[in-house]
């Protein structure tokens, strides 16, 4: 069962939610209604498959909170709810390492779309007509040009090759068309190289070679 955090400090904002989220299959919704509550529960070694926070909290902002959360807990995916859907703090959400941002307009059901997509590791872009309420994509790290061995993971080059391709967006049929593979065998390597790197999806991949600087050149 998938595990999700949302951080939100209005009480009935947070009840919403989570009656909302309950909807998404086989999640277990925990809430919490600042930075202080979310760390309480991740300090004492509760894994959360994805956060949802709020970017207007109270004390610390939801935007310090976020860096926190990049520094700390890198391989839980965070997707970011704001009543602001401007250009300005989309960007800088995503700049911080967001996995994604929902408009408070947004419908549940946008929601529930985002948030699956998340979850299982993809990449969506948004199109024309949504632009100004959804974005999801992947946090914008400079992916593949660190100094950290992809050999101390354990990574095969084959490996190499195939999670280089991951995280410039290919999807698995792209990844076997390019290195002459079937499909079940990327999906072989995707599920080996998430265990070696400790992560459960493409998302999540993407910030640790991000965050350890994973050298995929």
């Amino acid at each position: 069962m998938a595990k999700l955090l949302v951080i939100e400090d209005h009480a009935l904002v947070r009840e919403g939610l989570v009656q909302t989220l309950r909807q998404l299959d086989a999640m277990e919704v925990s809430e919490v209604a600042d930075f202080q509550g979310a760390n309480v529960l991740l300090e004492r070694g509760e894994i959360f498959d994805l956060a949802l926070l709020d970017l207007g909290l109270p004390g610390v902002d939801g935007v310090t909170c976020l860096k926190s959360f990049r520094q700390r807990y890198p391989s839980m995916p965070v997707v970011i709810l704001s009543a602001y859907d401007d250009a300005h703090t989309v960007n800088r959400a995503m700049r911080c390492g967001a996995a994604g941002f929902v408009s408070k307009a947004s419908s549940s059901d946008r929601l529930l779309a985002v948030l699956r997509e998340v979850l299982s590791g993809n990449v969506q872009s948004p199109d024309a007509s949504q632009k100004k309420k959804v974005f999801v994509a992947s946090p914008h790290l400079p992916m593949g040009k660190g100094k950290t061995d992809p050999a101390d993971f354990g990574l095969t080059d084959r490996q190499v090759e195939v999670l280089s391709l991951m995280v410039r967006g290919k999807s698995n049929r792209d990844i076997a068309g390019l290195l002459g593979l079937s499909e079940g065998t990327v999906k072989i390597h995707l599920s080996t190289i998430f265990k070696r790197l400790g992560v459960s999806s493409r998302t999540q991949a993407m910030i640790v070679v991000a965050r350890r600087g994973i050298r995929l050149d």
